[in-house]
């Protein structure tokens, strides 16, 4: 592949919250999507994640809007583990962002087990250097102390963390406000 061709056969799933979804994220589905001629992007939905801030939908909903240009990117979500719901989609490769190296230290147990568990392989990718210290937390955490998080979330999942602060009804977190 060193020509930057796509393998010619190939389902790669790249899981993970999105809540929300960061550029750092769309770095990784992007250059997934130029190696991959299929690709789902897959929003866990995890219940040892407290109170997370965008329902599933509305995740599903924003990953759905910054992936519209690329026409082998499919957006989904599941429950439970990563190896069945990997296996359900005859998927061929599990694909990892990491931005540094305590990520590679927690992912590679993950990685091992699901090569356990249904005969998949994870494949790192590196995060691009401008987007290795960017996470959902700490966007949330700095948009929920007024800071400016443009440059880290594509247009639409800004609005959509705009919205979610001037609701009322609806939210699972409550965003503080910087006084």
């Amino acid at each position: 592949m060193p020509d930057g061709r796509a393998v010619q056969s190939g389902h790669a799933v790249i899981p993970g919250s999105f809540d929300p979804p960061t550029n750092g994220h769309l770095d990784i589905i992007e250059r997934a999507a130029s190696i991959f001629p299929r690709l789902t992007v897959a929003v866990v939905v995890n219940p040892q994640k407290r109170d997370p801030l965008f329902t599933v939908a509305e995740r599903e909903l924003m990953l759905r809007e910054c992936v519209a240009g690329f026409g082998n990117v499919q957006v989904d979500h599941f429950g439970g583990l990563l190896a069945d719901f990997v296996r359900s989609l005859r998927a061929d490769v599990i694909v990892k962002g990491l931005r540094v190296v305590s990520d590679f230290e927690s992912e590679m147990a993950y990685a091992h087990m699901n090569r356990a568990l249904c005969g998949v392989d994870t494949m790192f990718l590196m995060a691009h250097e401008g987007y290795s210290f960017i996470s959902s937390s700490i966007v949330k955490e700095v948009f929920g102390q007024s800071g400016d998080v443009a440059g880290f979330v594509p247009k639409s999942v800004l609005a959509a963390l705009e919205q979610k602060r001037t609701t009322t009804g609806g939210t699972n977190v409550d965003l503080p406000r910087h006084r």
